[in-house]
């Protein structure tokens, strides 16, 4: 990686042989180690996209190594430059699943319908990720044209600040599950501790990308004139603030969610909830709303309920009785998602059988 500012070929520096093979292996390996979690723990509606994430975050390294070596090739170049854009927001897309998991877990904390919660994300992330493929494949494929190029960091731009507002509006459901579910019980159960600070650990890693890649982005728009002259921005110049600040954290951001893998403390039945002791898990109905499909249709969010005081949910948690306790519990580690591993307790004198929780 050159600390100059002489460029080679599509690229404003040396590029770097080394360090993108050196990340491509280590996206690569958290890649697999995603893939073996899912099959391991059957989590694959809620992960998938760590995995998918992946996929296109390791093909854009590799393809960043291989044009590390041809740096007059547009098609390596454009290639390289979309996936590696495109690979977070995918990575976001999974924490966005897991905090909706969270919430069917810990329903009577719920701010609104929890698969609700997990579509609004999921589709703002569908935004991000749309003007940030639009954005980097504009910019990648129109070097010479400056104006295109400045529409392209523009489009960049958008998408970044797009991500950074989605993952504050993250931390901040995540702080109030959290908060609320210490209040209640007074001591966090420890699964949900886990997994809360994971979430939070992930989204600072993700707005500190987001952060530094606006940086560039807004650099790009305010000196593209002086940088066509010869005189770029050191940002622009410097190969290693793409490792800092692209790479790095989301290298960090998919290791960390392989090593508190939600799989480990989140059950796979959406139906299976945390009973208000904070111990004992039962099976309830799962999120039951008593509106009608038009009424929920024109308000998915049951806005008019939560303004009137009367949220239009059923709050089967308040009625614990009426439903079965679940084989084991993950906030006392007594359960697991693993084949074989799932304890039996008993309710009035039956065993629950692993059978009915999958």
């Amino acid at each position: 990686m050159s600390s100059t500012s002489a460029s080679d070929g599509l690229y404003p520096y040396h590029p770097s042989h080394v360090l993108p093979a050196v990340f491509s292996a280590l996206i690569g390996i958290s890649f697999l180690w995603h893939i073996y979690q899912n099959f391991r723990y059957k989590f694959w509606s809620v992960t998938f996209w760590m995995s998918w994430g992946g996929a296109v975050f390791t093909i854009g390294w590799i393809t960043r190594c291989i044009s590390s070596y041809n740096t007059s090739n547009v098609d390596l170049y454009i290639v390289q430059t979309v996936f590696i854009y495109a690979g977070p927001p995918i990575y976001s897309a999974s924490a966005y699943n897991i905090l909706g998991r969270l919430l069917y877990y810990l329903p009577m904390h719920a701010p609104l319908h929890p698969g609700r919660v997990t579509i609004a994300f999921v589709y703002m992330g569908a935004a991000v990720e749309a003007l940030t493929a639009a954005g980097a494949s504009t910019m990648a494929s129109n070097t010479t044209d400056l104006a295109a190029y400045q529409n392209g960091g523009t489009l960049i731009s958008a998408a970044l600040v797009l991500q950074a507002v989605v993952e504050g509006l993250v931390v901040s459901v995540i702080c109030m599950v959290h908060f609320r579910t210490k209040r209640v019980a007074h001591s966090t159960p420890p699964n949900v501790q886990r997994l809360c600070i994971t979430l939070y650990g992930t989204s600072f890693l993700v707005i500190l990308r987001c952060i530094c890649r606006a940086v560039e982005s807004f650099t790009i728009y305010s000196s593209i004139l002086s940088c066509a002259e010869g005189n770029c921005s050191p940002i622009l110049t410097h190969e290693w603030y793409l490792y800092s600040f692209e790479a790095a954290p989301m290298v960090l951001f998919t290791y960390w969610l392989n090593i508190m893998h939600p799989g480990i403390c989140l059950p796979r039945q959406n139906k299976r909830y945390l009973d208000l002791d904070c111990k004992t898990e039962r099976l309830g109905p799962g999120w039951v709303d008593r509106r009608s499909k038009w009424q929920t249709f024109v308000d998915p969010f049951d806005l008019s309920g939560m303004l009137s005081g009367q949220p239009n949910h059923e709050s089967f948690w308040l009625l614990p009785e009426k439903w079965p306790v679940a084989d084991g519990s993950f906030a006392q580690g007594t359960a697991s998602n693993v084949s074989g591993l799932t304890n039996k307790s008993v309710n009035n004198g039956q065993t629950m059988p692993s059978s009915e929780l999958v």
